[in-house]
């Protein structure tokens, strides 16, 4: 989904000159447990690169994640979508790749459907994936058309895919980027609605057979912010009352609120037709440096869940691991919630979550006087585990990561600036790119006296969920020795109450 990068051109050529129904992932070994920074209860590719989870969708009990896949290399490369399954968005089990490059092009973003109705003729209750081509030589040609959207379909529940002959079915009009296209069923029009990237807006488009599309209307000029690209939009229905409340999401890159990339989101009305926004407000969906490009799973019903890929555009390439790049955010359950007149998007970790979690350790009410080191408390801290407490919106305070290298990540609140942030600035003893160390900030949103905090840790990434989801941040880390240290720090008297450890099985 990203630019291609001039040495990709000559290797794509190759690739695409053939495809194959196999894969060479089922024959490289499984991942390893043991590998150094490799997460515990994050989806990651075995072996290979990663980037933007695609083609979200369930279906049967079984949870399907495709996944931008370079499965050669351990930079961005040839895209494929990789391939994983889950039956409870817990454990995951990778897959055979779906989908290759081809004549046609490489295999950038994109989503996929149930098509319960038999709309495309592929087969009552197939799986439809809508992707976008992206042909290195036309983009040589410097035309603006070498991006144009194409389908697949699957009539094995995802085993095995075929893609359409009559591809592409929405050629592109001379946009250079036009990409990532995330397709909805628009029950009130009874069609296929697609929200495409194009450049610095979002296209709609409307289809009744997934094949011919109709161009509807254009979004995005004048509102939202546009340092960067406009990728991978997502298009979101909530009942509130019994009135909808349609959110737009946009991924951005770069223009994040503490640098590179990130997602920033639009709430309004959409007639299937037009998105009418409520406000020109800018709202971004994660406050961290870690979240980009997340969407959410299609036929879920009520349930709104959304996965993002874990990692910056500003390092995604060199960060230091070395079978495999990248991992996914931890699966988040969408709502709304209304401070004041404004409506915000709030995400909180899956309830499925419960069943990963061991035995707890907790304090009804513990009052901290500049530090209270919880891993002395508690014993050894483990690799993974769910930190949750509430404290006084008044109270300065500090959750420390660290470890016997003197290398920290610090959570905390400002009261004075009424902002949460996280400081990876002393993470890695062993730096590996300049604008990596960094603190982000993020401001406090909700009205109540009290903050609330759920805190997931994995062996190289905290996710913070404040108020109930209403700011959340996501940082990756890559620490020489594991965080196996939690230190509770404080400017004078605070008290922390309803404080729970969950160590993370």
């Amino acid at each position: 989904m990203k630019h291609l990068p001039v040495l990709t051109f000559l290797t794509c050529i190759v690739l695409c000159s053939c495809e194959s129904n196999t894969t060479v992932s089922s024959q490289r070994g499984m991942a390893q447990t043991d590998e150094k920074h490799r997460p515990i209860f994050h989806h990651s590719p075995q072996e290979g690169w990663m980037n933007d989870p695609n083609g979200m969708v369930y279906l049967d009990g079984v949870y399907h994640l495709f996944y931008q896949h370079n499965p050669d290399s351990i930079v961005w490369g040839p895209m494929h979508w990789g391939h994983a399954t889950s039956k409870n968005l817990m454990h995951w089990e990778q897959q055979e790749i779906a989908l290759y490059p081809d004549t046609l092009g490489t295999i950038f973003s994109g989503s996929a459907v149930v098509d319960k109705n038999n709309t495309a003729g592929f087969g009552e209750n197939a799986l439809v994936a809508i992707f976008t081509h992206h042909n290195p030589q036309l983009e040589q040609q410097n035309t603006g058309k070498h991006q144009y959207q194409s389908i697949a379909y699957s009539t094995d529940k995802g085993k095995t895919w075929t893609k359409y002959e009559g591809n592409p079915v929405l050629p592109n009009p001379g946009i250079r980027d036009f990409r990532d296209p995330k397709v909805i069923w628009h029950e009130e029009s009874k069609s296929w609605v697609m929200a495409l990237a194009t450049q610095q807006t979002v296209t709609f488009y409307r289809s009744s057979d997934l094949k011919s599309w109709e161009r509807l209307s254009e979004f995005g000029q004048g509102i939202g912010v546009h340092d960067g690209v406009w990728e991978c939009p997502d298009l979101i229905n909530f009942e509130v009352d019994g009135e909808s409340i349609w959110a737009l999401l946009v991924s951005i890159n770069p223009g994040g609120p503490n640098g590179g990339s990130a997602t920033q989101y639009f709430l309004g009305d959409f007639d299937g037709k037009t998105f009418h926004p409520l406000d020109s407000m800018v709202r971004w969906i994660d406050y961290g440096r870690d979240n980009y490009a997340g969407v959410t799973f299609s036929n879920t019903g009520d349930r709104k869940i959304f996965m993002g890929w874990m990692s910056n555009w500003d390092y995604a390439n060199e960060v230091p691991t070395e079978r495999w790049r990248s991992a996914n955010t931890f699966p988040r359950e969408l709502g709304l919630a209304q401070i004041d007149s404004s409506w915000y998007l709030t995400s909180l970790p899956i309830e499925e979550i419960n069943g990963i979690i061991g035995s707890p350790q907790t304090y009804a009410r513990l009052t901290v006087k500049d530090s209270v080191p919880l891993h002395k408390e508690w014993g050894a801290i483990t690799k993974a585990y769910r930190l949750d407490f509430s404290v006084a919106a008044t109270a300065p305070f500090k959750v420390r990561l660290s470890n016997t290298l003197h290398e920290e990540v610090i959570i905390g609140f400002d009261p004075k600036s009424n902002e949460f942030y996280t400081d990876r600035s002393a993470a890695n003893s062993i730096p590996f790119k300049d604008n990596f160390p960094s603190r982000q900030v993020a401001p406090r949103l909700s009205r109540e006296e009290t903050i609330t905090f759920s805190i997931l840790v994995d062996v190289a990434s905290v996710e913070v969920f404040a108020d109930g989801g209403l700011t959340v941040m996501t940082d990756i880390f890559f620490p020489n020795e594991d965080f196996q240290q939690l230190t509770l720090i404080s400017e004078g008297d605070v008290t922390f109450s309803e404080v729970i450890f969950s160590p993370i099985n």
